[in-house]
C-alpha cells in the first residue's frame, strides 16, 4: 500500500542497450487497491449505521435495513482484508531484492511506521473525541472528572492502521527469513512472460483452503470472532490464519507468477464456488444462534470457517481473473485514485466520523443514511487524501 505497493515486478518491453529495463505497472492491481480502499470506506460507514458497534460513532440502526448492512459487512470481512496482505505480500519480495535487508528494514519503518504514529498522534484523537466528550459527560453527571490524556492512553488502540501494524510485522519476519535463507532468490516469475508461468494446480488451491478452514476453526478455540486485542488494536484476530497464509501465498505469487498465469476458467470456478460456498452456508447462519458461530468448537463455527475460507479463496481468484482481464487500464482519474488509497485508508476514520455527527439530525433508515453518507464520503476521503499527500514530504511516504 506504499510506493512499494504500486510498483511492479514485470519487465517492459526489451529496453535499449545500456539502459536499464523499465517495469511497467501492473494497473490492474492498482485498480484491485482503488477497490478495496472503497470497500474499507463502505465498510465502516456500514459498521457506522448497522449493529455492530465497532466504530468511533455509531447509530444503531432502528430499523430492518441495518440488517442488511450486517451482512455486507459480513461479506466484505470474509475476504477483503486477507486480500490486503496478499497484495501487499506479492511486492514485498520485489522491494528486498532491489534494497537488500537492512535498507528494506528502514523504508519499512518509513513506509509503515510513520503512518501508524500519525494515525496514532494526529487523526485518532480527531476520530475519537466525540466518544470522550460522552464519557467525561457521563464522569462529570457522577461528579468526577475525566482528563483527555487518560481517556487517550487507557483506549489506545490502532484503529483501522491495525492493519499496517500487522503488515509491519509480518515485513520484518519476512527479512529474517530472508537474511536465514538465500539473500537474492531466483528471478521472479513476475518477470516471465504469462505463457511461461504456471498457474497453481486446483488440487493445491482445493488442499489450501481445507487446511485453511480447518486452522482458522481450530484457531477459534482460543480466539473466538468476536475478540477484540485493545491496546493492539486487532478487531479480527480470529482471521489471522487468513492473514498469515493470505501474505505469504502474495510473496509466492510473485516468485511463480501465478497472477499472470491464472485462466480465465479459473476466474470463473472461483466466483462461481464462492457462490456455491454462500448458498450452502446461508441456512447455517439463518437458523444458529450467534454464539454458536464465533467458535469454542462448535459444527456452527467449524460450518463458518469452510464459508470463509472458500469464499475469500473463491472470489480473490475470480477478481484477480477479472480485474487483470478487463481491468488493466488507467486514465488520469483512476491513475489519481490509485496514487492516493493509501492516504485515504489512513485519513478515512476522520472523515467518516466528521461526516456522522454532521448528519446526527437526520433520522431516516439506517440503509438511506449509509448511501447518503457513503456518497459525500469517496469524494470527500480522496479529497482530504489530495490535500494530505500535498503537504512536504508527504508523497514520500504515503
Amino acid at each position: 500500500m506504499t510506493d512499494d505497493l504500486e510498483r511492479t515486478a514485470v519487465k517492459a518491453a526489451p529496453a535499449p542497450a545500456r539502459e536499464k529495463p523499465e517495469r511497467a505497472r501492473l494497473l490492474y492491481i492498482d485498480n484491485l487497491r482503488i477497490t478495496l480502499t472503497v470497500l474499507v470506506v463502505l465498510h465502516h460507514t456500514a459498521v457506522t449505521y448497522g449493529n455492530i458497534p465497532a466504530w468511533y460513532y455509531t447509530e444503531p440502526a432502528k430499523d430492518g435495513s441495518g440488517l442488511l448492512l450486517d451482512v455486507f459487512v459480513m461479506f466484505n470481512q470474509a475476504f477483503f482484508m486477507g486480500f490486503f496482505f496478499m497484495i501487499a505480500g506479492y511486492f514485498t519480495p520485489a522491494s528486498y531484492d532491489r534494497k537488500g535487508a537492512r535498507p528494506f528494514f528502514r523504508d519499512r519503518l518509513k513506509r509503515l511506521g510513520i503512518p501508524l504514529l500519525a494515525f496514532l498522534l494526529l487523526i485518532r484523537p480527531l476520530a475519537g473525541f466525540g466518544g470522550y466528550a460522552d464519557l467525561r459527560d457521563t464522569f462529570a453527571g457522577r461528579g468526577e472528572s475525566l482528563p483527555y490524556w487518560l481517556y487517550y492512553v487507557f483506549s489506545w488502540d490502532a484503529g483501522p492502521m491495525w492493519f499496517v501494524e500487522v503488515l509491519l510485522v509480518f515485513a520484518v519476519l519476512y527479512a529474517l527469513v530472508r537474511r536465514r535463507g538465500a539473500r537474492r532468490l531466483p528471478a521472479p516469475a513476475a518477470q516471465v512472460a504469462r505463457e511461461t508461468a504456471r498457474a497453481p494446480r486446483p488440487l493445491a488451491i482445493v488442499v489450501f483452503t481445507l487446511a485453511l478452514a480447518l486452522a482458522t476453526y481450530l484457531w477459534r478455540f482460543p480466539v473466538p470472532n468476536s475478540t477484540y486485542v485493545p491496546f493492539l488494536g486487532l478487531p479480527t484476530p480470529s482471521f489471522m490464519p487468513q492473514y498469515a497464509s493470505f501474505f505469504v501465498l502474495g510473496v509466492l505469487a510473485h516468485r511463480r507468477g501465478w497472477p499472470q498465469a491464472l485462466s480465465r476458467t479459473t476466474g470463473r470456478v472461483g466466483f462461481a464456488v464462492a457462490t456455491a460456498a454462500t448458498l450452502a452456508y446461508l441456512p447455517v447462519v439463518i437458523t444458529a444462534e450467534e454464539s454458536t458461530l464465533v467458535g469454542h468448537g462448535s459444527w456452527q463455527s467449524l460450518a463458518s470457517a469452510a464459508w470463509e475460507s472458500t469464499f475469500a479463496v473463491g472470489v480473490v481468484l475470480g477478481l484477480t481473473v477479472l480485474f487483470r482481464e478487463r481491468l488493466h487500464r488507467q486514465g488520469r482519474a483512476a491513475a489519481f485514485l490509485s496514487r492516493h488509497a493509501f492516504a485515504v485508508y489512513l485519513t478515512h476514520a476522520a472523515v467518516l466520523v466528521g461526516l456522522g455527527y454532521a448528519f446526527r439530525w437526520l433520522h431516516a433508515p439506517a440503509a438511506v443514511k449509509f448511501a447518503l453518507v457513503a456518497a459525500l464520503a469517496l469524494p470527500l476521503c480522496w479529497a482530504v487524501a489530495y490535500v494530505v499527500r500535498s503537504l512536504p514530504r508527504a508523497d514520500r511516504v504515503l
